[in-house]
């Protein structure tokens, strides 16, 4: 694949450049196969330092050199760029959009029939190499298409398919859980501080521990209540700090976090 594939990029911001640099790291494809272009100088030059990439004066040249073209440009900023690009866009090209909230009904119709499209929800964590993605596959979208897009994403964490509709709640899961997690972090350094640890040391500490449990979820398998079961003795420490989530209802709370975001990322698709 690392001989045929070129890959285009349609804005060169940070997340295009994590993904871009994933892509290299993994094998998928080398710096000269990568082209890209935004309407930021400062973005474009900072995406070539950073991959290697070559860097294109307009997007049609990216459309020229690249077959499988990511879309990584603000929403707002989509529908012109895809009306740049609708009259080079051929059957050879894939489009992967990474443009938040833009629907395949909004993409397919903007560009020529049958297009091939897939429509990704990423999150921050990409740019350390850790994302969880979700992506949907359009009308002509196919199998082969699916698993490229797959192997892309995985270069820069976890990736799955899901149902165009089941985005939104990826949205509300993924997209936005970093924030919650980031909220829980803090949260734990407080109470750290508050028992004594100075600032530095606490936040440290509440990161590692997040990052070791997350780790023991997804290489364990096990499910997460039996995990907190195994390091909850009767009468200890463990069980006496979980009383105190439950009676704050944290469960509860951050199943109504996902929902909410849900819902407004819903609200943002049809807008």
């Amino acid at each position: 694949m690392a001989a045929k594939l070129t890959i285009g990029f349609l804005g060169a911001g940070r997340m295009a450049t994590a993904l871009a640099k994933g892509f290299v790291k993994a094998g998928i494809v080398r710096p000269g196969q990568i082209f890209a272009n935004d309407v930021i100088p400062a973005a474009r030059k900072a995406f070539g330092a950073a991959t290697g990439a070559k860097i294109c004066a307009t997007n049609a040249d990216v459309l020229r050199n690249a077959s499988a073209v990511i879309l990584a440009v603000k929403p707002q900023q989509a529908p012109e760029v895809l009306a740049e690009i609708n009259p080079l866009f051929t059957p050879r090209h894939l489009l992967i959009s990474i443009a938040a909230g833009v629907t395949l009904v909004k993409l397919e119709s903007a560009l020529p029939a049958k297009a091939r499209v897939i429509r990704v929800m990423p999150n921050t964590p990409a740019l350390v190499g850790a994302g969880a993605s979700g992506f949907a596959l359009g009308k002509a979208a196919s199998k082969s298409d699916a698993v490229l897009a797959q192997r892309l994403l995985s270069a820069v964490g976890v990736a799955v398919e899901v149902k165009e509709p089941l985005l939104d709640s990826v949205t509300g899961l993924s997209g936005s859980g970093p924030a919650y997690v980031y909220q829980f972090i803090e949260a734990l350094s407080d109470g750290g501080v508050a028992a004594g640890l100075a600032r530095d040391l606490a936040t440290k500490l509440a990161a590692q521990t997040v990052l070791g449990a997350a780790r023991m979820v997804l290489e364990t398998g096990e499910h997460p209540g039996a995990l907190k079961d195994a390091v909850t003795s009767p009468g200890g420490t463990t069980i006496e700090g979980i009383h105190e989530l439950e009676k704050g209802k944290l469960r509860g709370t951050v199943m109504n976090a996902v929902l909410a975001a849900t819902n407004k990322a819903k609200k943002l698709g049809q807008s």
